[in-house]
This record gives C-alpha cells, sequence and structure tokens, in this order.
C-alpha cells in the first residue's frame, strides 16, 4: 500500500502544494462568507481535507469549503442569529447523515438526478455568491440573505467605501484576465489575494479585512444538542448532509472523467462524513469535495490519496508561520476573488442553449434557478427531481398507446357472425405503469357494449403495481357487466408475475393466452 502511494510522490507533492495555494484564498473567503470567521474556513480545509482523503472513495479528490454549503451556513446563521451555536451540532449531525447514507449505500442516487436540476441548482449557487459578495465589495457591512443583500447595497450606494471598490477591481481584474500560462504557475486567485493586499497596505487603505487568525492548533469543542433546538438543527443537518454529498459526489465524477478511473460513492460519503463530523468538533466550516480544487490537483500531477493530505498540511504550515499577514487581507479582494468563483459556476452551457432546450427541462431549470435564490437550496433540488419526475411520467405515458380493435377486422374465417361483431381487442403498447394506468379506465365505457375484450399485453415492455390494479379494475368492471375477458401475455413468466399481484382471483387458466391465435381459439371453445 505505502509503495503505492509513494509511487507518485513528486505529482502528489505538486497536485497538494497547487491545491493548497488554490484553497488558501477560497477557505479564507468562505469562512468570512459563512460568518464563522476566516478560521472556521482554513480549519474545515485541513480537517476535512485531510480526512476525506484517507477514508474517502475518490484518490484524487480535495475537499474544503465551497460556495453551496457556505451559502447555507450564511443562511442559517442569518435565520438564526441569537443562536448562532447551532451551526456546529448541525455540521456534527449531517456528518453522522453522510455516513449514514454511505453505510445504506445511496452513493449512486447522485447519478439519476437530472441535469436541469443540477443546472439551475448551480446556477443559483453562483447567482447567490455574487450577491452575497455584493456588500463587502462596496465597502458595506451587512449579513442576511442575499436578495435582502442587494436590496441593502442598493440602499446605501451613498455609504459606498471607493477604496474597497478599488481593491475589489483589482482582484476582478487578476482573476478573469490572468494569462493562462502565468495562472499554471501562480493560481489567479492568490495573485488576487497578494496584489490587492500590498496594495491596500502600500497606499495605507482604511477597509476591512479579515482580522486576526489564531496561530494555533484547533481546540476540542463539543457540540452541545439541546431537545429545544433538535428540531431546528436535524432539518438544518440533512440539509447540509444531502448538499455535500451531492456535490462531493459531483466532483467525484469529475475526477473520474480527468483519470479515467472510477470512484467508489459511498465510501467517499462516508469519508466526506467522518471529516465534517471532526471539523464540527474543532469549530471548522463544514466541507466537501471542491471540483476546482480537484481539478488543479490533478492536471498538476495528483494521482493518490497523499496529495489530499500534502494540500492539508501545506494549510497547516500557513496557520503556523504566516497567519499575520494573512490578517491583512481586504474583504473587497475575496469578494472579488468570490465573484470569479460564482461567475464561472454559473452553467453557460445549458443557457446557451435555452432557446433550443425543450420546454419541460428549461421550466425544471428555471424553478430551480429560482427557489435556490429566494427560498431553500434543498427544497431546490427536491422540487426538481420531483417535477422532472412527473413530466418525465407524462411523458412516458404519452408514448403508451392504447388501441381498440374488432375482431372482424383481424379475421375473414370466423363463423359465428355474432361473435364477431361483439368481439373487441385491446392492445396495450408500451410502458404501463401508474402514469399510463389511468388510459385503461377512461377506455371502459368504449367496449361494455361486447361479449368478450380480448387485453392483448403482450408488447408492454414494463409493467408496475398501479397498473396491475388498473387491469384488475377493468376485469371487474367488465365481469360486473357480463363481459368475458381474455389476457395475452408475451411469456408465461410475464403471466405468472403479474397474476401473483392479483389477478389470478380474477382469471383462470381458459382465459389466458399467450398468441391472437390462442385467444380466438379460446373465444371458439
Amino acid at each position: 500500500m505505502k509503495t503505492n502511494i509513494l509511487s507518485n510522490f513528486k505529482g502528489d507533492l505538486a497536485g497538494g502544494i497547487t491545491a493548497g495555494i488554490i484553497a488558501l484564498p477560497l477557505a479564507i473567503a468562505f469562512g468570512v462568507s459563512s460568518g464563522l470567521g476566516a478560521t472556521a474556513g482554513i480549519y474545515g480545509s485541513i480537517i476535512v481535507g485531510m480526512l476525506a482523503a484517507i477514508f474517502g472513495g475518490t484518490p484524487t479528490q480535495i475537499s474544503g469549503p465551497t460556495g453551496p454549503l457556505t451559502v447555507v451556513v450564511a443562511s442559517v446563521i442569518a435565520t438564526h442569529s441569537s443562536s448562532p451555536e447551532l451551526i456546529f451540532p448541525a455540521i456534527f449531525l449531517s456528518g453522522i447523515f453522510q455516513i449514514v447514507l454511505g453505510i445504506f449505500k445511496v452513493g449512486k442516487l447522485v447519478n439519476f438526478i437530472p441535469y436541469p436540476v443540477i443546472s439551475g441548482f448551480m446556477s443559483g449557487i453562483g447567482a447567490i455568491i455574487i450577491l452575497l459578495q455584493i456588500n463587502p465589495f462596496l465597502g458595506l457591512t451587512f449579513s442576511g440573505t442575499p436578495v435582502e443583500g442587494l436590496i441593502n447595497a442598493i440602499k446605501s450606494l451613498h455609504s459606498v467605501d471607493f477604496q474597497s471598490i478599488i481593491l475589489g477591481l483589482i482582484a476582478l481584474v487578476i482573476v478573469f484576465f490572468t494569462p493562462k500560462k502565468i495562472g499554471k504557475i501562480i493560481p489567479s486567485p492568490l495573485i488576487a489575494l497578494i496584489v490587492g493586499t500590498i496594495a491596500a497596505i502600500a497606499l495605507n487603505f482604511d477597509v476591512n479585512t479579515i482580522g486576526e487568525i489564531p496561530r494555533s492548533l484547533p481546540t476540542l469543542i463539543l457540540p452541545k444538542f439541546h431537545l429545544d433546538n433538535i428540531e431546528i438543527i436535524i432539518p438544518i443537518a440533512l440539509t447540509i448532509a444531502v448538499l455535500g454529498s451531492i456535490d462531493s459526489l459531483l466532483t467525484s465524477l469529475v475526477a473520474d472523467s480527468m483519470t479515467k478511473t472510477k470512484h467508489e460513492s459511498n465510501k467517499e460519503l462516508i469519508g466526506q462524513g467522518i471529516g465534517n463530523m471532526a471539523a464540527a468538533l474543532f469549530g471548522g466550516l463544514v466541507s466537501c469535495g471542491a471540483t476546482m480544487r480537484t481539478a488543479v490537483n490533478i492536471k498538476s500531477g495528483g494521482k493518490t490519496r497523499l496529495s489530499g493530505v500534502i494540500h492539508s498540511i501545506f494549510l497547516i504550515m500557513i496557520v503556523a508561520f504566516f497567519a499575520p499577514a494573512a490578517a491583512k487581507i481586504p474583504l473587497a479582494v475575496l469578494a472579488g476573488i468570490l465573484i470569479k468563483v460564482g461567475v464561472s459556476i454559473i452553467d453557460y452551457k445549458f443557457i446557451r442553449l435555452l432557446k433550443a432546450a425543450p420546454r419541460n427541462d428549461l421550466l425544471v431549470m428555471l424553478l430551480v434557478f429560482l427557489i435556490t435564490i429566494f427560498d431553500d437550496l434543498i427544497l431546490a433540488v427536491g422540487v426538481g427531481v420531483v417535477l422532472s419526475s412527473i413530466l418525465f411520467a407524462a411523458n412516458v405515458a404519452r408514448q403508451t398507446d392504447i388501441k381498440l380493435v374488432g375482431l372482424s377486422d383481424i379475421t375473414e374465417n370466423y363463423i359465428d357472425e355474432d361473435l364477431i361483431n361483439h368481439t373487441m381487442i385491446m392492445h396495450i403498447d408500451g410502458t404501463l405503469f401508474f402514469g399510463s394506468a389511468s388510459q385503461i379506465a377512461s377506455r371502459i365505457d368504449e367496449v361494455l357494449d361486447n361479449k368478450t375484450i380480448i387485453l392483448d399485453c403482450s408488447n408492454i415492455k414494463s409493467m408496475d403495481i398501479s397498473a396491475v390494479f388498473a387491469l384488475e379494475d377493468l376485469v371487474l368492471t367488465l365481469r360486473g357487466k357480463k363481459v368475458r375477458v381474455i389476457i395475452i401475455f408475451n411469456n408465461r413468466e410475464v403471466a405468472a408475475s403479474t397474476l401473483k399481484l392479483g389477478l389470478r382471483k380474477l382469471i383462470d387458466s381458459n382465459d389466458i393466452a399467450f398468441s391472437c391465435k390462442e385467444a380466438i381459439e379460446s373465444i371458439q371453445n
């Protein structure tokens, strides 16, 4: 095992340090933006970054504070400003939830989240990050929701600090326009951090800074759970756990595509859970797999878990030796860096296809986007998934074809003319499930005048319990009208499994056929 890890030591060293350089300004920025402070952001990067690398299921993944989770924490602190101590018990509990999700093998379900949901969610997160940075960019002090922040900035335009705006613009120019060749050597966020801080000091600007960063290692803080607050903590913890899990597993998919490997989803959730439980015990900000840092790690040569460990060790060195310098970083510079993060998160791939995108996908994307910004992040994902499922079911239901054909249309050699004229075949093609089962009931009135109905189910691709119950209701209704029912199945296994679900009590062996010819022969007999 050690040989495998050390076999790529140089690449992992380069990847870990480079990822750590990028993680530093982002950890500080996300920590400050969350309301917990720069220290919490750094501690979250160190603790979760190391433990998720060791215990997780994606060797190249770098974990740390991210935009979506930071937005959740900031929202919680803004909503429960009188009880900020709720956040660390919630983070600890979210880690437990993530471990439970991993144990119950929920990890692979991320593959079933529709793309419009992901697109709307990520674009909404990008918009939130941008909105949250408007006030610090303008040199204003404010804590609240993104929309409230925008309103406050508009109302306070007469009070903006032009020194902060200058520093923010410097950071924006650097992160947006640094040549790629230079960015590969020194990440643009780090350049912006250094240049912006030096400019503030050299010009003697009086602006808000991140403040003192403790140079000591984090101390143990046991989260306190109270029955009075448990109803508040559990929903917050579930939101963090689900959101962090989704974010981490999406990053794992990115890592897979870059390394041509396959991650272990459930193991990754367990690793993230262990990391977040530990982070909560030491005052660290909740973290998850970070896409940009993971991509940089891979591109810089990182291939094993060692790169994530080195990333954390690098941040420890920063805390130990460079904390005084980091304390002088202006908030406006961090705002400029985070605005670039927000802009990069927005899903331009989908936006470019808005005119050509299917109407249902566009509806889901816009709804998730708006709920993400104006209401609740996890609600947005839940509503998006449910709406996508309903629209998908409706689309599949429309593809289910039910045709009524008279027996006289398919046979000319029938002797009993009365029987021919009073027998009808109901052909059911496609997927018969809860979404399309109602179509059966809607056609009952069209066949009640017949003596025999042949239900041709041989072309049904799949059938759920709702469809079986719909068939059962159809048979009961027809039997009540003295109409004989014969069902055609495509094979005996399908017939047996369907009959077990309740039809066996209504259908005997003489009313089962495996071809239209058999059904007609059964009528003659």
